[in-house]
């Protein structure tokens, strides 16, 4: 595909995704499926045969678990690697260790949707999505973004809401669609950027 890639991964499976678990910024690692995804996501990217410079990652260990597995199935493991709370998931705050259905129960399944989906509104004590954009661009910007369009390869291993993030921006989404906008685990997406940051070419390694 050329220089100036930019791929992110939405980590493997969780331990908490598995329950139905609100969980943000607690540290909770892969399950043995989300090993699985992030291996198979490696392999993918291995089939593409791109030589990644760098790979950026958040302070959360289930990220890093799954970035670890795949620089390991592309063989890639000494790249340097930054870590940032900056690309961390979503802070859920007072929802945090909570099942989502018995969330709906106490707060009501449109107050939880309206949490879980709107763009702008926070739960109690947390994030909204453009709260989560607010310190995840600027780091984009300034970390991750120069060294793509010198010509590096960047690869990303974060969270659902960080990299939605990332793709509002990137794919030029309105705060409507970005919230409709799922980010499958373990799923690379390959972003060929043109010379002015704009999207030259994107794939789904979903298949």
């Amino acid at each position: 595909m050329g220089d100036r890639i930019l791929v992110l991964v939405r980590h493997g499976q969780s331990e908490w995704n598995l329950k139905n678990l609100f969980t943000g910024w607690r540290d909770v690692g892969l399950t043995d499926n989300g090993i699985g995804e992030a291996r198979t996501a490696g392999r993918k990217l291995k089939a593409q045969n791109i030589r990644f410079d760098v790979a950026f990652t958040s302070a959360l260990v289930r990220a890093q678990h799954s970035l670890d597995l795949m620089l390991e199935e592309i063989g890639q493991t000494s790249i340097p690697v930054f870590k940032d709370r900056a690309l961390n998931e979503r802070d859920y705050g007072d929802l945090v260790g909570l099942n989502k259905d018995d969330a709906r129960v106490k707060w009501g399944a449109e107050q939880v949707q309206m949490w879980r989906r709107s763009y702008d509104v926070a739960p109690p004590g947390g994030e909204s999505l453009k709260d989560t954009a607010a310190r995840v661009l600027p780091y984009y910007i300034q970390e991750m973004l120069p060294r793509v369009l010198r010509g590096d390869n960047v690869l990303v291993s974060a969270h659902g809401n960080s990299l939605r993030a990332l793709v509002m921006v990137l794919e030029r989404l309105s705060p409507q669609q970005i919230v409709a906008r799922e980010i499958a685990t373990g799923v690379p997406l390959i972003y060929r950027l043109n010379a002015d940051s704009t999207v030259a070419e994107k794939r789904d390694l979903a298949a």
